[in-house]
């Protein structure tokens, strides 16, 4: 138990009781609130798979651990040192009132059971123990308490010089000890101790005694660990999305064309398509897609157009972009017809290392004849804009990419005609509502409602930024593609 600094020093005088009742109130007040703050970062599994929901279940555990050592000592403040046996027979109007118990799970005499106190007697050679300080090293009080020479033999062979340390100052030095160290106990459990303390001095200076305060702290540096493990969890976490997403967006940039404007396919043809694409990102950054836009001059003259989107986000999901549009770039070049090309990427897909389901759609565009042959995937239909109106076209049979084997799917052709306005995108372009999936072909139809600006546009570029405006504000759980071809001459 504490000693004064010198041994004629008059003991302090206890504080205010009211002051002290206070200061608990508030404190169980605040332990109430975090329990009610744990019970919802603890809602769902035991073990959550969130870095982030583990860090913040750690630090609430660690504030815990906090707060039950802070109600232990003013608990402890309030009813000072422990009572005279007789004393509390007898009673009396004096006698501090006894305290509410503790809250479920927390039984009244738990904490203060981690605080001990002890004195060795440099004059005499005794040494005095807590009750608690016995079962804090647990050893049996009929053992006795241990002397500064044999504290060290149950002290971590690591450890075992700062304590020699601390104790050497303190009587030689006469500096305070505040330090920990660790302990094996006759079970051998693992303790953690701090343990606080000062010399006793004589009148002439010189030390009669030691006291010290010590604290089982094992708990609360578990929880430390525990915050200090899942914050460093939830950094490398990051830090891995981070550099994911650095890497989806440069594979989607090298990809994807870089258009700044209107082109023309093919070139110094009497008859071409005005083309211009916007690729549009969903409201959260971090969600990059796979979705694509292409349109490639092909050697017999002829354009690819063609728009996609693979399931999935980030770096997995652009990559296998990269590799359907590579393969399929590759597939129109040799001269694949559009419909058996949408077989061969269902085949490449339902045969990858990491399989996935896709959605495209795939035209081929003869400037000699305008017309336009084309195949899809499970994918909205191109919309044909003629004579201010627009409507969909009549999709061939087609399911989605990888998700059958040996799926068949056939093509339609449209004959086009000058200032006709094709339109392929990807289904990301409308947000999902709050509650229900969203409704069957709603981003279509909000393409067809703006037919009127179609017509009074100068080019394909025009018509994109009247995409942009009427999408590009939306909060979009998704990414989207956009592609805009009209026919000249």
């Amino acid at each position: 138990m504490p000693s004064p600094l010198f041994a004629d020093r008059p003991p302090a005088q206890p504080p205010e009781r009211d002051a002290v009742e206070a200061l608990i109130s508030q404190a169980r007040r605040l332990r109430g609130g975090l329990d009610a703050v744990r019970r919802e970062t603890s809602a769902g599994d035991d073990e959550p798979d969130d870095p982030q929901l583990r860090w913040q279940r750690a630090l609430c555990d660690l504030a815990v651990h906090h707060l039950d050592d802070l109600g232990g000592h003013l608990d402890q403040l309030r009813e000072g040192l422990p009572a005279d046996p007789a004393a509390a027979d007898a009673g009396g109007e004096d006698r501090l009132p006894v305290a509410p118990p503790e809250p479920a799970g927390h039984p009244r005499g738990s904490l203060l059971s981690r605080v001990g106190s002890a004195e060795w007697n440099l004059l005499t050679d005794e040494v005095s123990w807590s009750e608690e300080l016995f079962g804090i090293f647990g050893r049996d009080p009929a053992e006795g308490p241990l002397t500064l020479d044999e504290l060290p033999s149950l002290v971590f062979s690591e450890d075992q010089q700062l304590l020699t340390t601390m104790v050497t100052d303190c009587l030689v030095d006469g500096r305070p000890i505040d330090g920990e160290f660790r302990i094996v106990r006759g079970d051998q459990s693992v303790r953690t101790v701090h343990m606080v303390g000062e010399p006793v001095l004589e009148a002439d200076g010189s030390t009669a005694c030691m006291w010290a305060v010590l604290r089982d702290v094992s708990e609360l540096r578990r929880s430390q660990r525990a915050v200090r493990e899942t914050r460093d969890s939830l950094q490398r976490q990051r830090h891995r999305a981070q550099t994911e997403h650095r890497l989806a967006v440069e594979l989607q940039e090298a990809v994807l064309p870089p258009w700044r404007g209107s082109l023309r396919f093919p070139q110094g043809g009497p008859v071409a398509l005005d083309l211009a694409a916007r690729y549009l990102p969903s409201a959260t950054s971090a969600l990059i897609g796979g979705d694509w836009y292409d349109a490639l001059q092909l050697p017999d003259g002829k354009t690819l157009l063609t728009v996609g989107d693979l399931t999935g986000h980030g770096a997995t999901a652009t990559s296998g972009m990269a590799m359907v549009l590579g393969a399929l770039r590759g597939m129109a070049v040799s001269g694949q017809e559009p419909g058996p090309l949408m077989g061969f990427l269902n085949q490449l897909l339902d045969t990858s290392a990491q399989p996935a389901l896709g959605s495209a759609v795939c035209c081929r565009f003869d400037p000699a004849s305008r017309q336009l042959v084309w195949a899809q995937a499970g994918h909205p239909a191109p919309l044909l804009f003629r004579g201010g109106s627009g409507s969909a076209l009549n999709p061939p049979e087609g399911v989605l990419l990888g998700a059958t084997t040996g799926a068949v799917y056939t093509q339609r052709c449209e004959q086009l005609q000058p200032g006709d306005l094709l339109v392929l995108h990807t289904d990301g372009l409308v947000p999902r509502r709050a509650h229900g999936a969203l409704a069957p072909h709603e981003g279509a139809q909000r393409l067809l409602s703006l037919a009127p600006r179609f017509a009074a546009a100068r080019n394909a570029q025009d018509c994109v930024r009247v995409i942009a405006e009427e999408f590009g504000s939306a909060e979009r759980e998704d990414d989207a593609c956009v592609l805009i071809a009209r026919v000249s001459g």
